[in-house]
């Protein structure tokens, strides 16, 4: 995968350690041990021929020659594949069977392995730059794709290039998910947009040989103008709602007192109790003078307890 603008490329990394488009190092399976019993065979074999033509006196340059070819056959005829492998074998041009994993034998010059197909769980990170929205808003999503080969056999005869195939496939799936929503949707439905796309690739590599774990998108990053007018956008949605909340409650209070009020009409009592009330609650905690005319002081007299109430007052 390209570099994204503006991002360097990869540095050097260690022999035998691998980092993938996402930045992350990891361990790649090694077929060194492979290669290693191959070469120890072979040694062994030449090895052999030499010695018993020089014991029968019969090592010459073509004796030597011919033991290497002889070596080379037999390395050849036996073959290691690893747990996790599935190997290829073509006769004469025609796929003639899948071996492995472990040891197993082709007949030299008329069979060969054709490739060793790796049947563990794979991810394939993959980006849709500049993708458009059903808004025409231009994106660049980043996602994963895990996934597996469980036939070996259609994976290496029906497409020429199964990871490169896979990878192409679910960026166009991407981008034609990213096409179908908005931005808003795009953002808050992720999870339906994963279970689709897993849908739609599924269907597409079946044939292939190949199933579709999951997908999963990491980030999407929109444009830096379209942030900021988002975020003001949403600053406004957020005091909109604050002053709608605002002006209920304000509604619901005066709706209260209008009730309060309707009770106090009905009754001048409850009227003149709520005003001592207030009178009280004003000086009870920091004290202070309340002065009364006298009408008002009066009609507290006509209430039970008034005076008591208007002698600690005083």
């Amino acid at each position: 995968m390209p570099d994204r603008k503006g991002k360097k490329g990869l540095s050097q990394e260690k022999p035998g350690v691998s980092r993938d488009s996402s930045g992350v190092r990891g361990n790649r399976s090694s077929r060194n041990g492979v290669y290693f019993f191959a070469a120890v065979l072979f040694l062994i074999v030449f090895a052999g021929i030499v010695a018993a033509c020089y014991l029968t006196k019969a090592l010459t340059a073509w004796t030597i020659i011919g033991a290497a070819v002889v070596a080379l056959l037999f390395a050849s005829m036996i073959r290691i594949v690893q747990q996790w492998e599935k190997a290829i074998v073509l006769r004469l041009g025609r796929f003639s069977r899948v071996a492995g994993p472990g040891l197993f034998l082709v007949v030299p010059v008329i069979e060969h392995v054709t490739l060793c197909i790796d049947q563990r769980i794979i991810a394939t990170p993959f980006v849709a730059e500049e993708a458009l929205t059903a808004d025409l808003v231009s994106v660049d999503v980043d996602a994963v794709l895990f996934w597996m080969v469980w036939d070996a056999k259609r994976a290496c005869v029906e497409v020429e290039n199964y990871p490169k195939a896979v990878a192409w496939s679910a960026q166009t799936a991407l981008r034609d998910a990213i096409g179908r929503v908005n931005l808003a949707e795009l953002a808050t439905r992720r999870k339906q947009i994963d279970a689709q796309l897993q849908e739609i690739l599924g269907e597409k590599t079946e044939p292939w040989g190949i199933t579709v774990s999951s997908v999963e998108i990491r980030d999407i990053i929109i444009p830096n103008e379209l942030q900021n007018a988002m975020s003001k956008e949403a600053q406004a949605e957020r005091e909109r709602n604050a002053r709608i909340i605002l002006a209920e409650v304000e509604k619901d209070i005066s709706e209260m007192f209008v009730e309060a009020a309707e009770v106090y009409d009905r009754n001048d009592r409850a009227m003149q109790l709520r005003t001592m009330n207030l009178i009280y609650e004003s000086v009870r905690e920091k004290g202070g003078l309340v002065i009364a005319p006298s009408a008002f002081s009066e009609g507290f007299n006509n209430i039970e307890g008034a005076s008591d109430l208007l002698k600690k007052l005083k």
